[in-house]
């Protein structure tokens, strides 16, 4: 039968792995677009991989302090091992902005309290298993409404883009009409123009005509006026 200080190692090289897969995922961000639904679920998933690991580490910190004391020195070796993979995580966590891994609403979601950590304590693998699996159904409710939100904030966008479409296609009518609304004026103004011309010229003609009309007729009075007289 495997001793408790046996359990306890085991359960830390669990929670190393855990730690490393967390790693890689880390690293792994570089090949996603800077934003997008892809980038958010991977982003999820290593939020709730590390809301795994918080649990994990309080439950060896919860049966560090029930071990049987061998010596003082593997008591304080297994309290740095903790310790430093505690920072580890506290690391990962704060290069998702989570706010200092202490804060569990981060992590856990508006639903869970911080208070449930606490739960933790003396649960055996099974009601650890339990909750990070309740855990791990809160996060992909998550994902889902986020989903939704995505998907209906998508059908607003191609709705407005639609608008704008139709939009942009009255106003290239509308400038189309005023162009040719435009040429034709020009060519009205140009033949009342030519018309304008015309009408001064025929005027001058019809005055000169007169003139000659005038001058005629006066001579001709002028001859009447000297022959008779």
């Amino acid at each position: 039968m495997a001793s408790a200080s046996d359990s306890w190692m085991k359960e830390y090289n669990e929670a190393m792995k855990l730690a490393d897969d967390i790693s890689g995922m880390i690293s792994e961000r570089s090949s996603f677009p800077a934003s997008g639904p892809e980038t958010q679920r991977h982003a999820s998933a290593i939020r709730r991989k590390i809301t795994i690991l918080g649990t994990r580490l309080d439950s060896l910190q919860s049966l560090l302090s029930k071990l049987p004391v061998k010596s003082e020195k593997d008591m304080n070796r297994r309290k740095d091992m903790l310790a430093n993979l505690r920072s580890k995580v506290n690391q990962m966590a704060s290069t998702l902005n989570m706010s200092n891994f202490a804060n569990r609403d981060s992590l856990l979601g508006p639903d869970i309290k911080p208070d449930a950590m606490s739960r933790t304590v003396g649960l055996d693998n099974s009601g650890l298993v339990g909750l990070q699996r309740q855990i791990m159904k809160e996060q992909d409710e998550g994902l889902e409404k986020l989903e939704e939100t995505v998907i209906s904030t998508k059908h607003i966008a191609l709705a407005v883009n639609e608008e704008l479409n139709l939009h942009t296609r009255l106003i290239d009518d509308l400038d189309q009409h005023v162009d040719v609304t435009d040429s034709r004026l020009r060519r009205v103004q140009k033949n009342l123009a030519i018309l304008n011309k015309r009408t001064k010229g025929g005027c001058s003609c019809l005055c000169m005509l007169l003139s000659v009309v005038g001058i005629v007729v006066l001579v001709v009075v002028i001859w009447l006026l000297v022959k008779y007289l």
